[in-house]
């Protein structure tokens, strides 16, 4: 997929200054098998809605999407499976300590994408949360496996409205509401993104970009 082929791109483009090299190869290896959903549903969303928008700006943006995907992606992973375990040893815990670093580094960077654009408010709201939901997880007879999905949800609803503020619009209601739908039958980790960002999901997402057109003309 061509899309998915931009947002990596895009995405490495992103973080090829990073240094050390170690901490830029680690980043790496993370985005070569990543699951571009996040990325790929900016651009689709964008080019949907305005088929004119800058393929440049929307990369930009789908970048910074997907990047704090994957910040956020790995810092619940490491707090659901703490590598600084009793037995761990030290290459473990370095190993961990780098995890930890790259995590912060994507997240940065993909605000720092998004920082001048109109979605930077959604995306410090994804962030903001994330640290809610990871607070709760935490106490009794909390709903562990909801309250983690949350992240993906909110992750492409961002998407969504990243794509359709590079268009020039803010998001319809129903069109977020679909975002979070396309996530229904996750399990913590996004399948292939041509099983979310499918051709039957693109119709929709122009058809309810087409109706907020139709929704706000004179």
């Amino acid at each position: 997929m061509q899309d998915a082929v931009r947002a990596r791109e895009a995405a490495n483009e992103a973080i090829s200054d990073i240094e050390p090299p170690e901490l830029r190869a680690s980043i790496e290896t993370r985005l070569a098998v990543a699951s571009m959903t996040p990325g790929v549903l900016t651009l689709v969303t964008a080019r949907e809605t305005d088929p004119e928008t800058d393929p440049d700006a929307t990369a930009d943006r789908a970048a910074g999407v997907q990047l704090i995907y994957e910040g956020l992606r790995l810092t619940r992973s490491l707090a659901c499976d703490e590598p600084w375990a009793e037995a761990a040893t030290p290459l473990v815990e370095a190993d961990a300590d780098l995890s930890v670093l790259a995590a912060d580094v994507l997240v940065a960077r993909g605000f720092y994408l998004l920082a001048k654009t109109d979605a930077a408010a959604a995306a410090v709201e994804v962030v903001r949360t994330f640290g809610r939901d990871q607070t709760l997880r935490n106490r009794d007879r909390a709903d562990v496996e909801a309250l983690d999905q949350n992240l993906e949800k909110d992750v492409l609803e961002l998407a969504i409205t990243a794509g359709t503020i590079t268009a020039g619009d803010d998001p319809p209601e129903k069109l977020l509401s679909y975002a979070r739908d396309l996530t229904a039958d996750h399990d913590g980790q996004l399948p292939p993104t041509d099983k979310i960002v499918s051709e039957a999901a693109t119709t929709q997402i122009a058809t309810l970009s087409k109706d907020r057109v139709s929704a706000t003309d004179p």
